[in-house]
């Protein structure tokens, strides 16, 4: 009779006006209510009526899937609001413009606007939002309310009672996990779990990830985390990592868990865990240092330090904070750790990390005082002598004594060989490889760095070399002008450092990718690069090379006081380098003194490096242009005409073209040759490097102009400036204008 009566008032308005008819929750839905549906969907196509039904794709109904294909129905899948619209979403929730923080946590809802509701009003029930005067919509610190979790998973009723079973302990996993891992942690297998996953993707609670699963929304795995009491949840990743070890998953996912199983106040870790993360501790280290680290040092807290495992462990950890950036935490543990260090293996592991440390903080003398002591014990193995002599060639090579690190790498390859130690022969060969790129000795470095990776294929202990030597053939590529295959494989490397989390390899492959970005002209993605990992985190060098970058775009960019201020952060990052060549460094310190007028000191901040005698003539490469230029514009032209012979001679049989460029562009300059200074213009092109070409042809068009040939200078001077208004470099580009103007009154 309902049915009949509600049929009729349809009608009624439908002969009155079009009408909207919309039914939500329809998965819900009694049987009479799809019966009388169905025959609303009938009648639609012959009355003003649209008819909308809503539903979750969970559970699924063969009668509302029947429903869905009848007649003229048209089916929309809602998908997540975009972040402009979630913006707006909060804004208008909390009453205030959102800052950065707040947007960040509303992120976790992942465009669900329920869960952003929910969101907003459990953090104004905390008191965790403050509108500022300006109207901006601030976060407190504090954690995620409670409540925010408890809102959550009372909205989660459409999900089965095993699947959210499933999932609840898929959350001990975190918010992305293996399908495998699950399986181990609820000794089920994949296809028991198949149709509950299944489920939970089509409810849209899972999504794949290549070849995982993760939680879509991060609000709807922290709510089924927490509905777990925190004893019951350390309880449950204790047996995770126990089930996880079994299964012989990765040592971070592992560790992941150990870590989590911690209440308060910690308790020592037990007698598995110990045996397990000594055997796991290398692989951690490189994998997840971060994660070794914090794992390493509730280890050490739970042995004695009389205890045998003691002193392998606390080498571990010393280069697990190494590897994290902290270098001072680092060398003291595994200065400690030295004194007591028993066996030659242990003590070679902590050399190495006490020589990283040293250099890292500029007292790589003090590491070769300290390796030639161990290097004098009449008991050492040729196995071990040969690790100790990549930490003496390497060290070498640190302050550009090429020569004397060549030497000791050929003799710790002569020590591994007769051992079979493909370790020391790796790291040996990436040590000469890094020699030759600073030499400027490109083929040769391609060579010995592939010869090193495919050392590392097989072995994955070697994973950190394998990263190290991606980052340094990257950097060959680079000088040899291959700019795809460099930015390739620096790309491949940046994303093999992120997932380790290994710091140190992450800033050395960011500076890399900012390099390329740089010499390639895409400067504004070279400065996001460049400021990804935190100065703390770098090496000098590294900082060095990147506030070098930094400050060389600022000053073509006429931002003076920015520039100025990235070459007083370098200062203490310098005095730490020691008699090093950072190009960049020198260019932009270079650059500062031209810019103010001083030219002579600007041609000795570069000419200084270019004197035949030091060896990293590779890297001189990328003065020598500039240093010519300036010894022009000073009158010196004695300083000039060696400058340029020097070019022809890096230039000589070489076939890439920036070498050919800078013998062309040099002698163009000395010559005062403007044909020549177009054919260098011409080779910085194919090159790939902007800058340097732009600089070719304000010299040729200057030639020319000085020729009387004002119609070529004119259009000299229109691809320079081009070339600097592409690169964002205002200074050089309002420069190039001036000479047209001057030109054209010449003309």
């Amino acid at each position: 009779m309902l049915a009949e009566q509600l049929l009729a008032l349809i009608a009624e308005e439908c002969a009155t006006r079009p009408t909207v008819l919309v039914i939500d929750d329809l998965q819900w839905a009694d049987q009479a209510s799809v019966s009388l549906l169905a025959r609303l969907a009938g009648s639609a196509r012959d009355l003003p009526l649209l008819l909308a039904g809503m539903l979750r794709p969970v559970p699924q109904r063969d009668d509302l899937l029947a429903l869905g294909r009848a007649g003229d129905a048209a089916r929309l899948q809602l998908t997540g609001l975009p972040e402009a619209a979630v913006a707006e979403l909060v804004a208008s929730l909390a009453g205030g413009v959102p800052d950065s923080r707040l947007l960040k946590l509303a992120d976790d809802a992942a465009g669900n606007p329920l869960y952003v509701t929910e969101l907003v009003a459990a953090l104004e029930r905390s008191s965790q939002l403050t509108i500022t005067a300006d109207g901006m919509a601030t976060l407190t610190p504090g954690p995620t309310p409670r409540s925010l979790a408890a809102a959550i998973a009372h909205r989660l009723g459409f999900i089965s009672g095993p699947a959210r079973e499933v999932l609840r302990s898929a959350s001990l996993l975190g918010v992305e996990f293996a399908v495998t891992d699950l399986a181990s942690l609820l000794d089920r297998g994949i296809s028991d779990l198949a149709g509950i996953l299944r489920e939970a993707c089509a409810a849209g609670v899972l999504a794949e990830t290549g070849n995982r699963l993760r939680f879509r929304h991060p609000l709807i795995h922290a709510a089924l985390y927490e509905e777990m009491p925190a004893p019951i949840r350390a309880v449950c990743h204790r047996e995770a990592g126990r089930a996880l070890a079994r299964a012989d998953a990765p040592a971070d996912r592992v560790a992941r868990q150990l870590l989590s199983a911690t209440g308060e106040p910690p308790e020592p870790m037990e007698e598995w865990m110990l045996s397990w993360l000594a055997d796991a501790a290398a692989a951690l280290v490189s994998q997840a240092p971060s994660v070794a680290a914090a794992l390493l040092t509730r280890a050490l807290d739970s042995i004695p330090r009389s205890s045998a495992r003691y002193g392998r462990l606390a080498s571990r950890l010393a280069s697990a904070l190494y590897h994290v950036g902290e270098n001072a935490a680092a060398e003291e543990m595994a200065s400690e750790a030295l004194e007591q260090a028993a066996g030659p293996d242990l003590l070679v592991d902590l050399h190495w990390t006490l020589a990283l440390c040293r250099m890292a903080a500029g007292r790589s003398a003090e590491s070769l005082v300290t390796l030639d002591h161990a290097l004098a014990d009449p008991g050492l193995s040729a196995r071990h002598r040969g690790r100790l002599l990549v930490l003496v060639a390497r060290t070498h090579a640190y302050f550009g004594e090429f020569e004397k690190g060549d030497q000791a790498a050929v003799d710790a390859l002569e020590a591994a060989s007769a051992e079979g130690d493909t370790w020391t022969v790796g790291w040996a060969l990436a040590a000469m490889a890094l020699n030759a790129i600073s030499r400027g000795q490109l083929t040769d470095a391609l060579a010995l760095h592939d010869r090193a990776l495919s050392m590392t294929q097989a072995d994955p202990a070697l994973s950190d070399l394998r990263l190290l030597l991606q980052i340094n053939k990257a950097a060959a590529l680079a000088n040899l002008d291959r700019w795809e295959e460099a930015l390739a494989v620096a790309g491949q490397a940046q994303q093999l450092a992120d997932q380790a989390g290994t710091t140190i390899r992450q800033a050395q492959a960011h500076d890399i990718l900012g390099q390329l970005l740089f010499e390639t002209g895409r400067w504004d993605e070279a400065l996001a690069e460049i400021s990804i990992v935190p100065e703390s985190l770098k090496e000098p060098v590294l900082s060095c090379d990147e506030l070098g970058i930094a400050a060389v775009i600022s000053f073509h960019r006429g931002n003076t006081a920015a520039a100025r201020g990235y070459l007083s952060a370098a200062l203490p990052h310098a005095r730490r380098v020691g008699h090093r060549l950072v190009p960049h460094l020198a260019l932009a310190r270079s650059l500062d003194h031209e810019q103010a007028g001083a030219l002579p000191e600007a041609l000795a901040e570069l000419a200084g490096w270019i004197d035949g005698k030091a060896e990293e003539f590779g890297e001189m490469q990328e003065l020598i242009g500039d240093a010519t230029r300036l010894a022009m514009r000073t009158g010196d032209l004695s300083a000039a005409r060696t400058l340029a012979s020097q070019a022809a001679t890096s230039a000589i049989g070489e076939q890439t073209p920036c070498r050919q460029a800078n013998a062309l562009y040099c002698r163009g300059l000395v010559e005062h040759d403007a044909a020549m200074l177009l054919s260098s213009a011409e080779r910085y092109g194919q090159a790939g490097r902007p800058l340097p070409r732009a600089k070719a042809q304000e010299a040729a068009a200057s030639e020319y102009a000085r020729a009387g040939d004002w119609e070529t200078a004119q259009s000299s001077l229109a691809t320079a400036g081009e070339i600097y208004a592409w690169l964002g470099a205002t200074v050089d580009a309002a420069r190039v204008r001036a000479a047209r103007e001057t030109q054209g009154v010449h003309a």
